[in-house]
């Protein structure tokens, strides 16, 4: 019965916040807090800030986290599930949406034109990581890795995966 409810409690957010983020984070303080009562107000104040604090989506690290606090390892992945479900099957029904219509003219000119948009989007990704390597690391091994990136990926042709391998080691040993 826990799972059931720990399944309901997110993917309730999830389909009413789609978007995920701000717009999940009062739905599921309502579903933990108010509704099953499995956290204070102010231990869900505690989650949303170590939340905060670390890399990706809030709501996945909020459900996992919460998930496995009530129900454990089983708990975390329900929680997770629910919470990613519900994009993922929009996700899915668009792509076949697309696949379907794919040759339609109003699809091709809207793939067209969601390029540009998508292409701006990773380019200020990659100039604010850029940026953030300057800032901390200095302009020496910032050029340099960029240079080298370069070269691996665009001269000698070697896969982005072994590049970004490459340089997570580089960081771990000479960067500590």
């Amino acid at each position: 019965m826990i799972y059931w409810k720990l399944f309901w409690a997110f993917f309730i957010p999830g389909i009413v916040g789609y978007g995920g983020g701000p717009a999940s984070i009062p739905l599921i303080q309502h579903e933990v807090v108010h509704r099953y009562h499995w956290l204070t107000l102010e231990e869900f104040g505690d989650v949303l800030a170590l939340g905060n604090a670390l890399p990706g989506p809030i709501a996945t690290k909020m459900a996992g986290f919460i998930g496995y606090e009530v129900a454990g390892p089983l708990g975390a992945a329900v929680a997770l599930l629910a919470t990613v479900g519900p994009s993922l099957v929009a996700m899915i029904l668009l792509l076949v949406l697309l696949y379907k219509y794919r040759h339609s003219p109003k699809i091709q000119r809207m793939t067209t034109l969601i390029r540009p948009v998508v292409g701006v989007l990773l380019a200020m990704i990659a100039l604010e990581f850029f940026e953030s390597s300057w800032n901390q690391v200095g302009v020496f091994q910032t050029a340099a890795l960029s240079l080298l990136s370069l070269l691996l990926l665009e001269k000698w042709g070697i896969h982005p995966a072994w590049v970004i391998a490459g340089s997570l080691v580089y960081g771990f040993v000479l960067l500590g």
